[in-house]
């Protein structure tokens, strides 16, 4: 069953048979502490999600309880749209908000027509090499945790495909965008190499995940409505 914000009673329903959530995710926590959370109402101990979303980041997250969990590999694979902020003139090691930010100088013949057409160089199939701020592993040690300690290793530039990149408005130094892409992209490095383009730097200052597939972040529950739900009936059960 695909758990949505529809569904009336989500605490009765069998786990460890297997269930799929969607979870509208809020800023600032980590995929892995909605997951934990999820394991927690659910008490089962196999829960896992279909894609991670960076803390700062928000919106749709599909998470998978019991022998579900199983097909975690065929939500990954479906194409994702996220909406979100450019925010030109800023650069920063993370390529968010998450790291120290360094100013830089916006050009002076920074236009919409140059917005555009440096837009058009993001679409269809390009390289990108993942950050050092992300959860990918180098000799079995996340990298994030190597950038935290000021480490930098080398990364293989991986390709991935840019389906649309819709320019929804432009409120320098902010951008609006609409990306639908492949998995495993970066936005936080379309961000920063979008700003390169443009010589001024770039960072991701906004990001919400609205579709993984058909599955959409409206239908999503809303994960203290859901914590509320479950707790309601195992206090009545308890009295």
């Amino acid at each position: 069953m695909m758990i949505t914000k529809q569904t009336k009673d989500p605490q009765n329903l069998d786990y460890l048979a297997g269930q799929v959530l969607l979870i509208d995710k809020p800023v600032n926590w980590t995929s892995f502490n909605v997951v934990s959370r999820v394991r927690r109402l659910t008490k089962v101990k196999k829960v896992g999600h279909a894609g991670t979303l960076d803390p700062l980041a928000t919106g749709l997250l599909i998470v998978c309880t019991g022998k579900k969990t199983k097909e975690i590999s065929e939500y990954q694979a479906q194409r994702k749209k996220y909406t979100g902020i450019i925010t030109l003139g800023k650069s920063s090691p993370s390529m968010d908000l998450a790291t120290e930010i360094t100013e830089k100088v916006l050009p002076e013949d920074l236009s919409e027509e140059v917005i555009l057409s440096t837009r058009n160089k993001f679409l269809g199939n390009i390289e990108q090499i993942p950050p050092m701020f992300s959860a990918l592993k180098h000799k079995g040690k996340a990298l994030y945790k190597l950038a935290r300690a000021g480490k930098e290793v080398e990364r293989a530039p991986r390709q991935v495909e840019i389906f649309s990149f819709d320019i929804t408005k432009i409120e320098l130094p902010d951008i609006h965008f609409e990306i639908a892409c492949s998995k495993g992209t970066y936005i936080r490095v379309i961000a920063d190499d979008f700003g390169k383009e443009l010589g001024c730097g770039g960072i991701l200052s906004l990001l919400r995940r609205t579709e993984i597939g058909d599955y959409k972040v409206e239908d999503a529950c809303d994960l203290e409505e859901l914590t509320t739900k479950f707790n309601l009936v195992q206090n009545q059960q308890q009295n």
